[in-house]
């Protein structure tokens, strides 16, 4: 089985080593926001709980907004990464992969997160300035390793397009469902008739 918390994405910097300051407060900020939710939330706050002051993001991120979106696009990519690792498990399928995923997505402790990637993509949608940037990866950083794993199990390029958009757009309107009505076992039944399907109509 693979560690969702196992080795952190390509990139990243671990806390305490000698990488780019930046790149460690943003992984301790990821890291403080997945354990603890968005509640509330302050810089000051925030520094505190990963040990640097308000004035040191203001520093390393410009504003509140700006390290919000930081902190999606980390979480995003982590989430990438784990689904790629999931992949790559020995004899496990691709449906499985995507149930692990799902779990990971769907773990009470991490709801402040995904409430802050839907948070950011209506700061987005509405022009504000340091959310708008967050627009350009919103699918396209997603369909770029979902279609090389659709083409390599034998897709046509063009259908796994279309196949990954769709898986993408599934997985993000459940999220919202949950988040917005608490249903947890009529969205987990969802997905998995959309899993079936998903699957068999290969």
């Amino acid at each position: 089985m693979v560690d969702t918390n196992g080795p952190r994405p390509e990139g990243e910097a671990a806390p305490g080593g000698d990488g780019d300051r930046r790149a460690q407060l943003l992984d301790a900020a990821v890291d403080q926001v997945a354990a603890h939710g968005m509640a509330d939330l302050s810089l000051r706050g925030l520094g505190a709980a990963i040990g640097v002051s308000h004035r040191m993001l203001i520093h390393y991120f410009g504003s509140k907004e700006q390290l919000l979106v930081e902190i999606v696009r980390l979480s995003e990519r982590r989430q990438r990464d784990l689904l790629s690792r999931l992949r790559l498990e020995p004899g496990l399928s691709p449906a499985d992969a995507a149930r692990l995923l799902w779990q990971q997505l769907t773990d009470p402790r991490l709801a402040g997160q995904e409430r802050l990637f839907f948070e950011i993509c209506g700061h987005a949608l509405r022009g504000r300035p340091e959310a708008a940037q967050f627009l350009e990866g919103l699918v396209n950083d997603w369909l770029e390793p979902l279609v090389a794993a659709e083409v390599a199990a034998g897709a046509d390029p063009a259908v796994a397009r279309n196949r990954a958009r769709l898986g993408l757009a599934t997985v993000r309107g459940l999220l919202l469902d949950l988040l917005a009505t608490g249903d947890r076992a009529g969205v987990d039944a969802a997905m998995e008739e959309f899993l079936r399907l998903y699957y068999d109509a290969k």
